[in-house]
């Protein structure tokens, strides 16, 4: 407006896997969804926050599951991992197995930084999306309802979001 416009227009350029961000499974297989072709279901709903230090195992992975299951079924659904935690490809399996909708950890990625392939495929070949980049320092363990919808990307392999966390009622 400064140099006559009549309104501001912002517009900007980025990688859809910056910030905070979901993967679809699109991104690591060639006839997986796209970020519009997931429900909502999966990004929207009772999530569970479970701190965790270095690779999570497949043991890990399975206490991780138990101890939100106990905690609110729903919520076992939608499991974030809370620190420097590595999905191995044990825990991938484990997560898969269970039948969550999304898995969301604090990183950039899922698996070894150097080798993420094997862990994606786990776990998007079976349908489970992945949020990376989350901010959870300040959180404590516990269910939550989680908001992460992305933008809606027709096409997209991936798409960045706003993951909002909200405390429920114990």
């Amino acid at each position: 407006m400064e140099e006559g416009s009549l309104y501001n227009l912002t517009a900007f350029s980025m990688c859809a896997h910056n910030g905070t961000h979901i993967d679809a499974p699109y991104h690591f297989l060639k006839d997986g969804k796209t970020v519009d072709a997931v429900g909502l279901e999966a990004f929207v709903g009772p999530a569970y926050v479970a701190e965790h230090q270095g690779i999570v195992s497949g043991a890990d992975a399975a206490a991780i599951l138990e101890k939100a299951k106990k905690q609110d079924p729903e919520a076992a659904k939608r499991i974030l991992l809370k620190g420097d935690a590595e999905v191995s490809a044990e825990a991938a399996q484990v997560f898969a197995s269970a039948g969550i909708f999304l898995l969301g950890n604090e990183s950039q990625t899922f698996g070894p930084e150097d080798a993420p392939m094997e862990v994606h495929c786990i776990l998007l070949g079976a349908g489970v999306i992945l949020l990376e980049g989350i901010r959870l320092a300040e959180v404590p363990e516990g269910v939550y309802l989680l908001n992460a919808a992305p933008l809606n990307l027709a096409g997209a392999d991936g798409s960045p979001c706003r993951a909002i966390l909200i405390k429920t009622a114990e």
